[in-house]
């Protein structure tokens, strides 16, 4: 049996924390938690359970997740956000994997969001294939604050798993609307500094392309009004990132 880490990043997880270790109890073989210094019952609600906690201050979302992978014993890894857990399907499915011997690269699996309550099976946000268990020498988290994703080395090895990993998101309105203002910033900035550019076409187009690709041509509309919901916002972010962008380009220019 290959022995897996479970690698997860806190910050103010009180009300998540506990749901995500009670749910790898049983695949992992260690249990890592870095938070980033949090202020509520994060840390006392880890020692309750078997982990190894570290307190680092945040780097960024790219770089904590790193951090974390580098903080593993083991080569497998399983990556995890504090409001994510594994149903039971998707555990049985990693047990079999171990038991078997984790010989692929890395593992994928579909996951599941909740918005306000409902679970979203539509859109731009189901199935969401994730890759999330890998050998830790094959790959490392990359993309672009804060949209991280796991990227491979060339010619490394997938297989799809079974199961969904469940996705605690947004309880309200509020909740989506501030994250989505905290995100684009911090996107836009990542941009800025990448390289990339906005235009009055995008800032006109792409928003309109974002709600049409989620809301029709992927169905957000069969979740009923909360995809409506989603599919606004996705437009809405989109907005937001390249008007943000852009009066970075007219300031720096200035």
């Amino acid at each position: 049996m290959t022995p897996l880490s479970v690698v997860i990043i806190t910050y103010n997880e009180e009300k998540n924390i506990g749901r995500c270790l009670e749910s790898v109890r049983e695949v992992a073989d260690e249990i890592i938690v870095v938070d980033s210094l949090s202020t509520d019952n994060t840390k006392a609600i880890c020692a309750s359970y078997n982990v190894k906690f570290i307190e680092q201050r945040f780097l960024g979302y790219i770089e904590q997740k790193n951090f974390a992978l580098d903080s593993a014993t083991h080569e497998y890894a399983l990556s995890l956000d504090a409001d994510e857990c594994l149903t039971d399907e998707l555990k049985k499915s990693i047990l079999a994997e171990k038991q078997k011997g984790l010989t692929f690269d890395c593992y994928r699996m579909n996951r599941l969001s909740s918005f306000c309550g409902q679970w979203i099976k539509h859109g731009n946000w189901y199935p969401d294939r994730k890759v999330r268990l890998i050998s830790r020498k094959k790959g490392k988290w990359g993309g672009v604050n804060p949209h991280d994703k796991i990227e491979m080395n060339e010619g490394a090895t997938l297989k799809q798993l079974k199961g969904d990993m469940l996705h605690y998101t947004y309880d309200s309105i509020d909740q989506i609307m501030e994250q989505t203002n905290k995100f684009t910033t911090i996107q836009s900035k990542a941009m800025y500094e990448s390289g990339k550019r906005a235009n009055l076409i995008k800032i006109v187009i792409n928003p309109f392309i974002a709600f049409v690709s989620g809301y029709i041509f992927k169905a957000g509309f069969l979740d009923g009004y909360n995809g409506f919901i989603i599919a606004r916002y996705a437009s809405h972010a989109t907005l937001a990132k390249y008007a943000k962008l852009l009066h970075l380009q007219r300031k720096n220019k200035a």
